[in-house]
Parts: structure tokens; sequence; C-alpha cells
């Protein structure tokens, strides 16, 4: 598995490095790349003396964000890179730290133009978290993840919609899938063990379906809208209650070109993970850092 994601983080990284500048020889070429690196760091801190009336708990929170795209366009053909980076830890006094947040999001896609909006794609899609996950309670907490326990590795093949540059609509009759939980351990606290056999560490489903929406809206000159929505349908157990389903939204408003305030939600239905629907919220605000030659959306 270490492998598998070495090779494709280094595709990825083959992609980007290839839409910079060199410095050590003439100017490349570049009108055929479009790139962009943003960078947003949130500090959350409260804290309330021993005779606050009021009530309150001391606590001290940071999220960070890196999202990083190199999308490539000649001609027919086109080659789309999308890393997306998530970390955050909320600290209240008295309790161990807990993570508000942890994405790792790596995406590789080759288009071939079929026509005037729809494409022929073939896609790579790797998906896990950074740092352990617990579940706690009156007694303590149980460590139920950790870094690539889980993580998925997805394909796709098959063709892709874009009637703009703000929405994109991938249809993949045929998606294998890769689940990997490397630490054999874990199903002694998650039973179903993320869907992978007791004592393996992969789990593959090769005959399956995947649909993946991708929408980008500038709503006015400061605030910007980003929604992502994935469905994975395996065929051998196709049912209505086994299809996976995921909704993630960035709502983002810049308040100078340093400072901004962002709003992230997450919604996961996987019955690998939990037969009821999983979400997530969090709201910050602070620095941001955006380098890049994409055009503004208007």
């Amino acid at each position: 598995m270490k492998k598998l994601f070495t090779i494709f983080l280094f595709l990825i990284t083959i992609g980007v490095a290839s839409a910079q500048d060199s410095t050590n020889t003439a100017p490349a070429d570049t009108t055929y790349w479009l790139k962009s690196v943003e960078g947003t760091f949130a500090l959350n801190q409260a804290s309330f003396s021993g005779n606050w009336t009021g009530g309150g708990v001391n606590s001290v929170a940071f999220t960070t964000g890196i999202f990083a795209r190199a999308n490539y366009a000649k001609e027919r053909w086109s080659w789309d890179n999308t890393v997306d980076l998530f970390y955050g830890v909320v600290k209240n006094q008295d309790e161990d730290s807990r993570k508000s947040n942890d994405r790792i999001l790596i995406d590789s896609k080759v288009g071939l133009k079929a026509g005037e909006h729809w494409n022929y794609f073939a896609s790579m899609t790797f998906a896990s978290q950074f740092a352990k996950g617990y579940e706690f309670d009156d007694t303590g907490r149980t460590l139920i993840s950790n870094f690539a326990n889980p993580a998925y590795l997805t394909m796709a093949l098959g063709m892709e919609y874009k009637p703009n540059d703000e929405f994109s609509l991938r249809i993949s009759p045929f998606s294998p899938r890769f689940t990997f939980v490397t630490d054999t351990d874990l199903y002694l606290n998650v039973p179903d063990n993320y869907g992978v056999p007791i004592g393996e560490t992969v789990r593959h489903e090769w005959l399956a379906m995947s649909l993946l929406a991708d929408w980008n809206k500038q709503l006015s000159e400061n605030i910007n809208l980003k929604a992502r929505y994935g469905m994975y349908a395996n065929y051998e157990t196709l049912a209505w209650n086994a299809i996976d389903h995921r909704l993630d939204v960035v709502l983002s408003a810049k308040v100078s070109n340093l400072v901004s305030v962002t709003l992230t939600m997450a919604s996961l239905y996987d019955l690998d993970q939990d037969d009821k629907i999983q979400f997530s919220q969090g709201l910050g605000i602070g620095l941001v850092y955006k380098r890049g030659n994409f055009p503004e959306k208007k």
C-alpha cells in the first residue's frame, strides 16, 4: 500500500513540478498550464477567570489547510491534478486534545475531448487522514483510525460532462476501489474493520461504478463556494443502503488579501463505517495565502 501511495504521490508531484518555471534553463512554455497553491491557518483561543459567573471552558484550537492544483490542457488532451489537505486540533481544559478536522485527498485525472462538453477520462484518487482518531467516552478513549487506516485508492474510467468552468460531472461505470487497513489489530475496536476482511490488509472491489460532481462558484467578488459530491456503488453488493455517499462543502469569504473566514461541512454515509449518516462542521477565521495563475472567477 505504501508503494502504491508513493508512486501515486510521485506522479502528482511530477504534474505540479512540470507546471513551474525553470530557473536554470530558458523559460519553458507554460501557456498550457494553470496552477494554484492556497494555504490557510486559523487559531482560536478562549480563557475564563475562576470566578467568571457566565461559565466556560479554557480552550485552544487551530486548523490548517493546503489546496494545490496543476492543470494542463492542450488541443484535445488535459491532465488535472488536485491536492487537498486539512488538519485541525482542539484542546479543552482537563481533556485530551481531539481532532477537529483531518483529510487527505489527492486526485489525478487524464482527459480526452470527445465533444463540446464531454470528455473521456481516466482517474486515480487517494483519500485518507493524517493522525490517529479516537472514540471518547466516560472511561477514556478508544483508537478507531490512524494514518492510512483506513485509506482508499479509487480508479475510474468513463465520461466527464463539463458544460463550463464551474461544474463537472464524472460518470464511471468501471471504478475499482482498494480499501487499506494495515493495522491488523484495529478490528478489535472497529468490528467491521471498514469492510476489510479480518486478518487481511486490503479489500478489493473490482466491479463497481462511481459518480463525482464538482462545483466551484464565485458567489460574489469576495465569497466562494466549493462543493464536491461523490457516490460509489459495488455491483456485487448493490442495494440502496449499501451505496456510499460523501458531500464536502467549503464556503469562504475573503476579508482582505491575507484574512478570510471559512466554513467547512462534510457529510458521509458508508455502511462499512456506520449505518447512520456522519456529519462534521467547522468555522474559522485566519490567514490565507494564495499564489498561481488560475483566472479569478467572476
